[in-house]
């Protein structure tokens, strides 16, 4: 194609929004224009106008007529131009005053938080920048042309088959590519599996879990039934033949710590198979163990019986919003048709990225790096509740990113000897938050009531 004025105006140009009447001359029609967007702030001091060429091209005007209108605003002082620097709005052009706002009261200023114990908060500082942007780099790079238009509802295929992999190695699970759909972190899952008509209630749930988990299931309108959590984890034998789903935590139930026990792991499977039911396994900080051996996904037992959902929340960061649901083959195509053909959660280069951080190696040094550091900061935090409050027990500690606290009152000290009204002083003792003498609690408690000729003489409890 000839190389025309137009044609490199379009290219080196950036746009610009002006509106010229249709009356008048064009030259003073621009000037007026332009001069209006800088004395309203909507162009801003500093701000790099287009070449002269390419706002010409865009306008429709002659480049004399553009050129001329910015040499005379250059002249009021309205514009700057320098040699290499373009055309720039004067530091000094006029500016509108401030917008006048009813001030508010001032709010005390929120407490510097000293350390946050909020359960599902990982370290962002220690989110992997440098690898996660060569990781970036080398997928958008490396990624064919298609995979920036209308894409494939189940996910990027490179991140499928990586999460196969994955998986497969780390956490047991039986799968492939085929029967993997990428989703956007767990919540997600649930309101396509849910809200999308894909299951239905009732739900039988663990009795204790996540909050908002529960508010999810709520505005889908499906019924939940709980089951009693014990040390070993849910009441399998609570599961009747009537239910038809159940969603567990088996790596780390939230908030005991504890994992199902492997006779309830194989007892829900036999129950799953029995009664055609369906298990959702949610692996909750499955990846994150210190003191015990890993225990593997449940859906290693039972392909067909479990729907194992994990996400990249915790292991990488809540802002990448990336889920991956590993579905019986049964279950596939009506997830898809919940989806619908465009992914309107899950980006695309976050795909390709987290694609080519499974592959590199590069995800599981970050989750052994974080796993040494989260134990670490477990041993500081178990030892301080040892040092400063002895009467907290702590749960769940073998694993995972939040131990559980449970409070054993400290016991009582012993209460003062009573002694004679006469020796006890008007203030109460120290040590005990209760009279001294129970039966007698005027008589411990106000002795001066009864005695008021003896206040001189009045001695403290020995413990004051």
């Amino acid at each position: 194609m000839t190389e025309t004025w137009v044609n490199l105006a379009a290219r080196i140009g950036a746009d610009l929004h002006l509106d010229l009447p249709d009356v008048g001359g064009r030259r003073a029609a621009l000037t007026r224009a332009l001069r209006e967007a800088v004395r309203s702030g909507r162009l801003a001091p500093g701000t790099r106008l287009p070449p002269y060429r390419s706002l010409a091209a865009d306008l429709g005007l002659a480049r004399n007529t553009v050129a001329d209108a910015y040499a005379e605003l250059v002249a009021e002082g309205w514009l700057t131009a320098r040699q290499g620097s373009g055309t720039r709005v004067a530091l000094g052009a006029q500016q509108p005053p401030p917008a006048r706002s009813t001030p508010r009261p001032s709010a005390d200023p929120s407490p510097r938080t000293v350390h946050d114990l909020r359960q599902g908060q990982p370290d962002a500082a220690s989110f992997p920048r440098a690898a996660w942007l060569a990781s970036a780099r080398r997928a958008v790079t490396a990624a064919p042309s298609e995979a920036f238009g209308p894409g494939d509802p189940r996910g990027r295929p490179e991140l499928r088959r990586a999460l196969a992999a994955y998986l497969a190695r780390t956490r047991g699970v039986r799968t492939d590519a085929d029967h993997i759909v990428v989703c956007s972190g767990f919540a997600h899952a649930l309101r396509l599996l849910f809200g999308g008509g894909v299951l239905h209630g009732p739900l039988a749930v663990e009795g204790y879990g996540l909050p908002f988990h529960r508010a999810l299931l709520k505005q889908t309108s499906t019924r939940t039934r709980p089951l009693t959590v014990d040390g070993d984890g849910a009441r399998i034998d609570e599961l009747s033949k009537t239910d038809r789903t159940v969603l567990l935590t088996p790596a780390h139930q939230f908030p005991t710590g504890d994992p199902l026990h492997s006779r309830r792991r194989t007892s829900v499977v036999e129950w799953a198979t029995a009664s055609d039911g369906l298990i959702i396994e949610d692996d909750y900080d499955g990846e994150f163990r210190y003191d015990r051996q890993p225990v593997g996904a449940v859906q290693g037992l039972a392909p067909d019986r479990v729907l194992y959902i994990g996400s990249a929340s915790k292991s990488l960061s809540p802002a990448i919003r990336l889920g991956w649901m590993v579905l019986p083959d049964h279950l596939v195509d009506d997830v898809l048709t919940a989806k619908g053909e465009r992914e309107a959660w899950a980006g695309v280069t976050d795909q390709l990225t987290l694609a080519d951080f499974l592959d590199s190696g590069s995800y599981d040094r970050h989750v052994r790096r974080m796993r040494q550091r989260y134990r670490a900061r477990r041993d500081r935090f178990v030892t301080a509740l040892a040092e400063h409050a002895p009467h907290v027990h702590t749960t769940g500690i073998a694993a995972a990113c939040t131990p559980s606290c449970a409070y054993r009152p400290a016991p009582s000290p012993p209460p003062c000897k009573p002694r004679p009204a006469r020796e006890w002083r008007s203030t109460p003792c120290r040590r005990s938050a209760t009279p001294p003498h129970a039966s007698h609690p005027r008589t411990a408690w106000w002795s001066a009531t009864r005695h008021p000729r003896t206040t001189p003489s009045r001695r403290r409890c020995k413990h004051s």
